[in-house]
């Protein structure tokens, strides 16, 4: 009981951004400032000083404490599967969904396509059979059958993390990215897909 209850304490957080270094933040919550590990795509949407909110779950070990947290339930519920797999720890769970969102995953595993998490680092080719075997029937298909929200390309997924960096929502990123890529197929600069991107998106739609 003691385990369970400490981790069930911490299931989310609201509080003010104090800090965010490569994929950590610090949220404090009155008056106590919590360390975050987050994906770098979360970490880049965040601010210091804004208020931000994230699904977490408290990772309980003997020498250790550590909170992992999501901006969603769903990229949280991908999380808890993928650490119930054999070989797969909390930073490789997390690993998994800084390369993938929850939608791919769901994707990966409904067709069987081990070759997507065998990209990750730190997953191995049987960890990511296993994965595959695993998570068969736990995940709900894709919400949508139309273009994916990430670009499929390491060098949109750059794009991607440029826009957000730049001030872009991260979905209205994703969105234009990969209409980018489709106008231009073949493309596959870094630097003139995002200027691609930034002329489609325009300087009134930077947020403030």
């Amino acid at each position: 009981m003691r385990v369970p209850s400490l981790a069930a304490m911490i299931s989310s957080l609201r509080g003010t951004v104090f800090a965010v270094a490569g994929t950590s933040v610090v949220i404090e919550v009155n008056g106590i400032g919590y360390s975050v590990a987050v994906t770098p795509q979360h970490a880049l949407s965040l601010r210091h000083g804004d208020t931000a909110f994230v699904h977490t779950v408290l990772i309980v070990r003997e020498d250790d404490l550590s909170l992992f947290g999501f901006a969603d339930v769903e990229a949280l519920r991908v999380f808890d599967l993928l650490r119930g797999v054999t070989g797969v720890g909390p930073k490789s769970a997390l690993g998994v969904l800084s390369t993938m969102t929850p939608d791919q995953v769901a994707s990966a595993v409904i067709g069987e396509d081990d070759a997507a998490f065998r990209k990750v680092s730190g997953i191995g080719p049987k960890t990511a059979k296993l994965i595959v075997v695993s998570l068969a029937g736990k995940l709900l298909p894709p919400r949508t059958t139309a273009a994916p929200v990430f670009a499929p390309s390491a060098v949109g997924d750059d794009v991607v993390v440029a826009l957000v960096g730049l001030g872009w929502p991260e979905r209205v990123a994703q969105q234009t990215v990969a209409d980018v890529l489709r106008d231009n197929a073949g493309e596959r600069s870094t630097a003139a897909l995002l200027r691609a991107a930034l002329a489609q998106l325009g300087p009134r739609q930077l947020v403030p």
